[in-house]
């Protein structure tokens, strides 16, 4: 996966598989997520430790990718997992849904504060949405969901054809969605 991305303001990005060599470029986008973002990411801790931890794993059952500009900086971080977390296996088989490992794969994007709103995510969905068809997945599942209160994020999915299917509450209700890609 290698793909260069035009955005609606002519600048290019292009989308890759994170690499061993990203580990600087990653923390520092990790380091400059304003709160807001944070609130709504919950996969991993967000910093340079864990950027450096990420890059040197030597197995890792996720694929990870990565939207970066011209100058190398990372703006986006997007995991498609493909192993899932017993307890949301169990809560999507009580809305009827059993995941497969590899079939169904769990999704994380985070985009950079000063690219939200500006169209990254909605240029790169159809190329994340392509490399997943290619993997022989069948769906596209939101990793913990997404926060209700995220109207923004909630249209975003939904635009892409997510359909929501069920949740659970913690400090907000995390609304369930999938994307069906056969």
């Amino acid at each position: 996966m290698n793909k260069s991305i035009q955005l609606r303001n002519g600048e290019v990005v292009c989308l890759r598989l994170l690499s061993a060599d990203d580990g600087e470029s990653l923390g520092r986008y990790f380091d400059a997520l304003g709160e807001e973002t944070r609130r709504r990411f919950g996969p991993h801790p967000l910093n340079a430790e864990y950027a450096r931890e990420l890059v040197s794993r030597s197995q890792d059952s996720a694929k990870r990718l990565v939207v970066s500009n011209a100058s190398g900086e990372v703006k986006g971080y997007f995991i498609l997992e493909c192993e899932h977390f017993p307890h949301e296996c169990e809560r999507f088989s009580a809305q009827g849904i059993e995941l497969t490992p590899g079939r169904d794969v769990s999704f994380a994007p985070s985009v950079a504060d000063d690219m939200q709103s500006q169209g990254l995510a909605s240029a790169v969905m159809p190329l994340v949405i392509e490399y997943v068809k290619s993997l022989g997945a069948s769906s596209l599942v939101l990793m913990g969901g997404v926060q209700a209160t995220n109207e923004r994020a909630v249209g975003f999915y939904r635009k892409f054809g997510f359909e929501p299917f069920g949740g659970y509450q913690t400090d907000v209700f995390n609304q369930d969605m999938r994307l069906c890609i056969l």
